[in-house]
This record gives structure tokens, C-alpha cells and sequence, in this order.
């Protein structure tokens, strides 16, 4: 609890077997969390029997492999069906340090953001952290690109490291969104065009085999995705289109 605001920790998870307890025990170490909530997308390793050994934690698993974006539908679904106040996503690679979850839970809880983001470029952390060059590089570029068609000043719209408010997830229709990747980016041009202000703070990440990252394929695709709903946002704004992405 913070402030009497129920926080629930949602953790997208796909065979994380390797870093799940790691993740979950530092998440728990940060004592102002009252329940996880794990959303298993048809791991093929040891993910579930070793999430259904955690005490404060609802795990919940998908009889087919949905996607990225259909697994965290999920995670929001449950966190609102289990009274989350404060929502904050995780992912179970370790990637993202749990520490962070006080800072950016007061950021919401005292009422100043509704959303916030832990930004692997702020501190310069995510070249340190054994960021690839080539995927640092798309991403300064990805977000200077949407920065400029959405009039925001973020410095990364590619983070998996999120906190909501209750009241900003049940505005947003995420469940229009898409099930792949690009439901990040979209969720993201959801809450910009809701005119919510995004909060960042400076997040230390690690880059080793055990964390998860997309192919270059799907990097590419993914790429494409967010200057395609960058365009979407700024037509809108332009009232040229109105695409269901912003029909709310």
C-alpha cells in the first residue's frame, strides 16, 4: 500500500524460468507491494510451476501463445479485477530493477502522474547496461520521430517498465490495441491522446542471454509499427482519420 492505494505488480511472462524468483523476490523486497499478478503466455519451460511457489502471487496462464501485447491485456484486466489502484508492469527477465517501484508508486500516489516510465535513456544507462549499438540507434531515432508527430518530449517510447493509474487503464481501450509488440507503442499514443502528462524516471537495465528481446525481423516490424501509429496520432489531431486506435 502506499497512501491507502492498493499496488499490484503485473509480470508478463514467456519462459522465464531463469529469472522469475530473482525478479519476484526483489519485488516483494520493496515491502510497499500488496499482489503480483503473473500472466503466463504458453511458456514452454518451468515459468508456472516456479510462479505457483510465490505466497502474494495470482498466476494466470493462456491455453495458446497470444502475444506480447495479448499476454499484458491480461495483466490489466486482472489488476483492475483485483481493485489495483496503483498498476506496475515488470517483466520477469531482470531487465528492469524492482527498485524502482517506490519511486515511481509515489509518483502516482500523491496524485502528481498517472502514468510513468522507466527510461533506460535518462542517465544514459542503456548503452552501459549492454544495450546493442544498433538498438540504441533505432531507438533514439524511433522516438525523435515520434516525439515530433505527437508534440511529447519523452526521451524513449520503448521501455517495459510501466506504472498506470486506475483511473488513466480504465479509460484507456487497450484491448483495442494490438496483440504483438506494437501494443506498447499504441498504449503509449493512447494516454498522449487522453492529454495525460508521462512521467519518466532514470532506470538502470541489464542486457544478458537470460533477458528476453525480439529478433531483428520482428525488431523491424515493430519499427514500422511505431512511425505508422505516430502518423495515426498526429492525422487524427488534424481530424483526417479516425482510426479506432483513438475513438475514445
Amino acid at each position: 500500500m502506499f497512501k491507502g492505494k492498493k499496488i499490484v505488480v503485473v509480470m508478463p511472462a514467456y519462459n522465464a524460468a531463469k529469472t522469475l524468483r530473482k525478479t519476484y523476490e526483489e519485488v516483494m523486497a520493496q515491502e510497499i507491494v500488496d499482489l503480483v499478478i503473473i500472466v503466463d503466455d504458453k511458456s514452454s519451460d518451468e515459468t508456472v510451476k516456479i510462479a505457483k511457489e510465490f505466497k502474494k502471487a495470482i498466476i494466470h496462464t493462456h491455453a495458446e501463445n497470444i502475444g506480447y501485447g495479448g499476454n499484458q491485456k491480461s495483466c490489466y484486466r486482472l489488476a483492475l479485477e483485483n481493485k489495483g489502484d496503483i498498476i506496475i508492469m515488470v517483466h520477469p527477465d531482470y531487465q528492469y530493477t524492482p527498485k524502482l517501484i517506490p519511486a515511481m508508486s509515489s509518483m502516482i500516489g500523491n496524485g502528481l502522474y498517472d502514468c510513468v516510465l522507466g527510461s533506460r535513456i535518462l542517465g544514459g544507462y542503456a548503452l552501459k547496461g549492454g544495450m546493442p549499438v544498433y538498438k540504441y540507434i533505432a531507438n533514439r531515432f524511433l522516438t525523435l520521430v515520434e516525439n515530433l508527430f505527437t508534440g511529447a518530449k519523452l526521451s524513449e517510447y520503448h521501455t517495459g517498465y510501466r506504472a498506470f493509474s486506475k483511473k488513466l487503464l480504465e479509460k484507456i481501450p487497450f484491448n483495442q490495441n494490438s496483440d504483438d509488440f506494437i501494443f506498447d507503442n499504441q498504449m503509449l499514443a493512447q494516454v498522449l491522446w487522453s492529454d495525460y502528462t508521462i512521467a519518466e524516471v532514470s532506470c538502470p537495465t541489464k542486457y544478458f542471454p537470460e533477458a528476453s528481446s525480439i529478433n531483428f525481423k520482428k525488431s523491424v516490424s515493430y519499427g514500422f509499427g511505431c512511425i505508422f501509429t505516430a502518423i495515426q496520432f498526429r492525422l487524427s489531431k488534424m481530424h483526417i482519420i479516425s482510426p479506432k486506435l483513438f475513438l475514445f
